[in-house]
C-alpha cells in the first residue's frame, strides 16, 4: 500500500545514515547454506536444470572430437566418401541443435527457480517485518530495509538464474575437455592444461582481495536508498529550510563512497577476464607451434586436423575459465546481498505469545501503572518508579516538555515496548500476561501524524474493523464531522485516496478519528493533532475527539493545554517522573510546573 503521508516519529528524526566498513563477510558459509536451503524447495527443477546444463556442456565437448575425426578422414582419404562426411556433418548439427534445446529448457527452469526463491525471500521478509519489535525500526532506516527487500533479493534471484547453470556448464567443460583432448594428443593436452593453475591462482587472488569491496558496495547501496527515502518523504521540509544544497552534498558524499567501492569491486573483478584471456592466448600460440612441429617432424599432415581441433578446444576451455572469473565476482556481490537478507531474517523477533489466551470480559477500562521503570537502553532509564491509576471512563491528559516521557507511556501501554520493572494492568490483569495483539485491540489510536493508505475511504475506515457495515461507517463519520466532506466528493465513500488526492490535514485527521470510532475500542490513545490546522477545523476535530472519548478511558498526549481543560486528571511529567497530578483548576491553584507550562504557552504561543 502507498502511504499518503509517511509517519514520522521523534526517533525517526534521530536516525543516522550508517556507513559500513566491513572488510569481509561475517558468515559467508552460513549465508550460502541458508541460500541452498531455499533452493531445496525447488530441488526437482534444479536437478533437471543441472542435468540439462551438464548434457548440453557434454555435447559441446564431444562436438570438436567428431569434427576432428571427420577432418582426419578427409586428410587421410584418397577418395572422399561424401555420404560418410554428410553423416558426420548431420550428427554434429543434430547434436548442437539438441544442446541448444537443452540450454533453452535449462534456462526456463532456472528462471522459474529464481523467481520462486525471490518470492519466498520477499514473503519471509514481509512476515519478519511484522514480527520484529519496534526497536529495530527505531534503530534502522526504512530505506535500508527496503534495499534488502528489493535490491538484495533481486541480486540473489538474478544470480540463481544465471550462475548455477554456468557453474555446471563450466565444471563439465573443464573436466570434459581435458579428457577429450587427451584421447587425441597427450602432448598438446599438457600444454593446454598449463592455463589451469595460472587461471586458478589469478582467480583466487582477485576473489580474496576483492570480497571486501563487494560487501561494502551492498552496504553503501542500502545507505543511498535510505537517504533518498528519508529525504523524499520530507521533501517539503528540505525545501522549506532551503536545505537542497546540504541534502545534495550529503547524498553526493554517500554516493561517492558507493562509487569508489563499486569502481574498485568492478575493476578488480574485471581484471580476471583479460588476464585469463592473455594466458589463454599464450597457450593458443604454443599449441600452434608445437602442433606444427609434430606434424612436420612426423610427416603426418592429418595432424593438422588435431591442431585445428585443439584450437577449438582451447577457445572452449577458455570460456569456462573466464566464466569462473566472472562468476566469482558475481558470487561475491550475491553473497554480500544474501548476507544482508539473512541478517535481517535472523534478527531477534518479539517473543511468541500464541500461548497467552487470557482475555477480559466486559472491559471496564481501569488502567494501572505499578512501580514502572523503563529505558530504551538498559543503562539509561527514562521512566522511574511510575505509579498511577486511571479509573474507567476517565480522560487522562499527559503533558510535559519534549523528552518528558509522554510518548514512552503510550509505547508501554500498547506494548510496543515492555517495561523493565514493574507492571501495567488493565482491569487488574497485567498486560504482559495477555497476548500483545489482544492488548492492542483494546485501544483505539488517533495520532498527530495521520496515516492513510491508497484505497477507498471505506477501506481506510474499516482498517481497524474489517467487518464494519456501511451504516457503522456513515454513523462514525457523522460523529466525526467528516460525513459532509465525504458526500461532497464525486464518488463519496468510494473515493480512492492516493498521493495525488487533495485532502487537507484537518480532513485527514477527521478521517482517522472516524476510523477509531468505527473500531469502537473500549479505550483510547489520542495524540492531539490540532496544532497544524485552522481554528474552525480545530473546533471540529476537538468536538469529534470529545465524542470519541465519551464513556471511554482515554489517554491524551496534550500539545495545546487549552484542549485538555476538561480532562478528569492531568499528569504532568518531567524527566520520566510524575511531578503533578490533578485537574486543570487544581494544578493552576498549586502554582507548580503545570501553571508554568500553561502560562508560558499562552504568553509565548508554544505548544507542548
Amino acid at each position: 500500500m502507498n502511504n499518503i503521508k509517511v509517519k514520522s516519529t521523534p526517533k525517526d528524526k534521530k536516525k543516522k545514515i550508517q556507513v559500513y566498513h566491513t572488510d569481509r563477510a561475517k558468515d559467508f558459509k552460513g549465508s550460502l547454506k541458508m541460500l541452498l536451503k531455499r533452493l531445496g524447495d525447488h530441488k526437482v527443477s534444479v536437478i533437471i536444470a543441472v542435468i540439462f546444463a551438464g548434457l548440453a556442456a557434454a555435447i559441446n565437448v564431444i562436438g570438436p572430437t567428431l569434427l576432428n575425426q571427420m577432418m582426419t578422414m578427409l586428410f587421410e582419404a584418397t577418395n572422399i566418401d561424401v555420404n560418410e562426411v554428410t553423416k558426420y556433418g548431420l550428427i554434429i548439427v543434430c547434436m548442437y541443435i539438441f544442446a541448444g534445446l537443452l540450454g533453452y529448457f535449462q534456462g526456463f527452469l532456472m528462471s522459474k527457480v529464481s523467481v520462486g526463491v525471490s518470492k519466498k525471500l520477499r514473503s519471509e521478509i514481509s512476515v519478519k517485518i511484522n514480527k520484529l519489535p519496534l526497536k529495530y525500526f527505531d534503530n534502522h532506516s526504512y530505506g535500508d530495509v527496503l534495499s534488502r527487500v528489493t535490491n538484495d533479493v533481486d541480486t540473489v534471484g538474478s544470480t540463481l538464474e544465471r550462475t548455477l547453470s554456468s557453474l555446471v556448464t563450466s565444471t563439465v567443460t573443464i573436466i570434459g575437455i581435458p579428457i577429450a583432448m587427451f584421447t587425441i594428443s597427450w602432448q598438446l593436452t599438457l600444454i593446454s592444461l598449463l592455463q589451469i593453475p595460472l587461471a586458478l591462482i589469478i582467480v583466487f587472488l582477485v576473489v580474496k582481495f576483492n570480497q571486501k569491496y563487494f560487501i561494502r558496495q551492498q552496504k553503501l547501496l542500502g545507505d543511498v536508498n535510505g537517504y533518498i527515502e528519508e529525504n523524499f518523504s520530507a521533501h517539503h521540509v528540505v525545501k522549506a529550510f532551503n536545505g537542497e544544497e546540504r541534502a545534495q552534498n550529503t547524498f553526493d558524499e554517500i554516493n561517492n563512497k558507493l562509487k569508489v567501492s563499486s569502481r574498485k569491486a568492478q575493476f578488480f573483478s574485471g581484471l580476471m577476464m583479460p588476464v585469463v584471456n592473455f594466458t589463454s592466448n599464450i597457450i593458443y600460440v604454443l599449441i600452434c607451434l608445437v602442433g606444427a612441429y609434430i606434424a612436420i617432424s612426423t610427416n603426418n599432415m592429418a595432424f593438422l586436423a588435431t591442431i585445428i581441433t585443439f584450437m577449438t578446444y582451447t577457445k572452449l576451455f577458455n570460456q569456462p575459465i573466464s566464466q569462473i572469473g566472472s562468476i566469482s565476482g558475481t558470487l561475491q556481490s550475491t553473497m554480500a546481498a544474501a548476507e544482508r537478507v539473512f541478517e535481517f531474517l535472523s534478527e531477534e523477533e518479539q517473543p511468541d505469545e500464541s500461548n497467552k489466551t487470557i482475555t477480559i470480559e466486559n472491559v471496564k477500562g481501569k488502567v494501572e501503572f505499578r512501580h514502572v521503570n523503563f529505558g530504551y537502553n538498559p543503562d539509561k532509564q527514562i521512566i522511574h518508579d511510575f505509579n498511577f491509576i486511571a479509573h474507567p471512563g476517565e480522560k487522562i491528559a499527559i503533558v510535559g516538555q519534549t523528552g518528558a516521557g509522554k510518548t514512552t507511556m503510550v509505547n508501554l501501554l500498547m506494548r510496543f515496548y515492555d517495561v523493565s520493572d514493574g507492571e501495567i494492568l488493565i482491569d487488574d490483569v497485567p498486560i504482559n500476561d495477555m497476548n500483545r495483539s489482544y492488548v492492542r485491540s483494546l485501544f483505539g489510536m488517533v495520532l498527530q501524524d495521520t496515516w492513510l493508505f491508497e484505497g477507498t475511504i471505506k477501506d481506510n475506515l474499516r482498517f481497524g474493523k474489517p467487518t464494519a457495515t456501511d451504516e457503522e461507517i456513515v454513523n462514525a463519520c457523522k460523529m466525526a464531522n467528516v460525513d459532509h466532506f465525504i458526500r461532497t466528493e464525486p464518488k463519496g465513500y468510494d473515493m480512492v485516496l492516493s498521493e495525488e488526492t487533495s485532502i487537507s490535514a484537518g480532513q485527514k485527521q477527521l478521517l482517522t478519528i472516524a476510523r477509531a470510532m468505527v473500531q469502537n475500542a473500549p479505550m483510547l490513545i489520542l495524540d492531539e493533532a490540532t496544532s497544524s490546522v485552522d481554528t474552525r477545523t480545530e473546533i471540529l476535530i476537538q468536538t469529534a475527539m470529545d465524542r470519541l472519548t465519551e464513556g471511554r478511558t482515554s489517554f491524551v498526549i496534550a500539545h495545546r493545554l487549552s484542549t485538555i481543560k476538561n480532562a478528569d486528571k492531568i499528569i504532568v511529567m518531567k524527566d520520566g517522573n510524575i511531578v503533578e497530578v490533578g485537574n486543570h483548576e487544581e494544578l493552576l491553584a498549586k502554582g507548580g510546573v503545570y501553571k508554568d507550562l500553561y502560562t508560558s504557552q499562552f504568553e509565548s504561543g508554544e505548544n507542548f
